[in-house]
């Protein structure tokens, strides 16, 4: 990205918990078999992915974005 200053990490955070909503309400297409399958996986992989990215604590800091994600199970976590 050329201009980090104008990055706003929540905002790209709150995006991702967006698309991790719209994910799960994203209906299902006619389709059957082994389409069908694959539509439910990608779907399950994009929700996965999208709803990490959203509840990651975000930090900039001399242009270097980083992203933290607590993976650990709720009643192990700080």
């Amino acid at each position: 990205m050329k201009n980090m200053a104008t990055l706003d990490v929540e905002e790209m955070i709150a995006r991702f918990r967006e698309r991790a909503d719209a994910v799960k309400r994203r209906p299902l297409p006619p389709v059957a078999g082994e389409e069908r399958k694959h539509f439910i996986q990608q779907a399950e992989t994009d929700f996965r992915d999208f709803a990490m990215i959203g509840d990651a604590e975000a930090s900039l800091e001399d242009g270097i974005l980083t992203l933290r994600v607590d993976l650990r199970p709720e009643d192990q976590r700080g």
